[in-house]
C-alpha cells in the first residue's frame, strides 16, 4: 500500500510559480510511474504531467506544455510539479497519483492517490 502526500498548494498571481511536492511512502517509489492530475468542480480530473518510474519518460497535456514540468527524486521518493508563468485556468485541486503498470494518462489505470492540494490562481 502506497501514500502520498502532496504540498506546495497555495494562492498566487497570475504569472507566478509554485512548485508541488508529492512524497510517496509505504512502497518501493521507483517501481510507479507517477502523474499529476488536476480537477475543477463538474469536470473530470485531468493528467497534466506524468513521469515514467526512472524519469526518463514524461507526458504533459498541451495546456500546460512548455510550463509545467514534471521531475523525481527516487532517492526521496518524491515526484514534483514545477508550474511557471500561471494562469487563472490552471485553479484546480492537484492530485499526485501512483501507477505500478502504465505511465497511464487515465485516472482509472491509477493505483494509488493522493489528497489533493489546492491552487489557485488570480487575475
Amino acid at each position: 500500500q502506497v501514500q502520498l502526500v502532496e504540498s506546495g498548494g497555495g494562492l498566487v498571481q497570475a504569472g507566478d510559480s509554485l512548485r508541488l511536492s508529492c512524497a510517496a511512502s509505504g512502497g518501493t517509489f521507483s517501481n510507479y510511474h507517477m502523474g499529476w492530475f488536476r480537477q475543477t468542480p463538474g469536470k473530470e480530473r485531468e493528467c497534466v504531467a506524468a513521469i515514467s518510474r526512472t524519469g526518463a519518460a514524461t507526458f504533459y497535456v498541451d495546456s500546460v506544455k512548455d510550463r509545467f514540468t514534471i521531475s523525481r527524486d527516487n532517492a526521496k521518493n518524491t515526484v514534483f510539479l514545477q508550474m511557471n508563468s500561471l494562469k487563472p485556468e490552471d485553479t484546480a485541486v492537484y492530485y499526485c497519483a501512483a501507477d505500478r503498470s502504465y505511465m497511464a494518462r487515465r485516472s482509472s489505470e491509477y493505483d494509488y492517490w493522493g489528497q489533493g492540494t489546492q491552487v489557485t490562481v488570480s487575475s
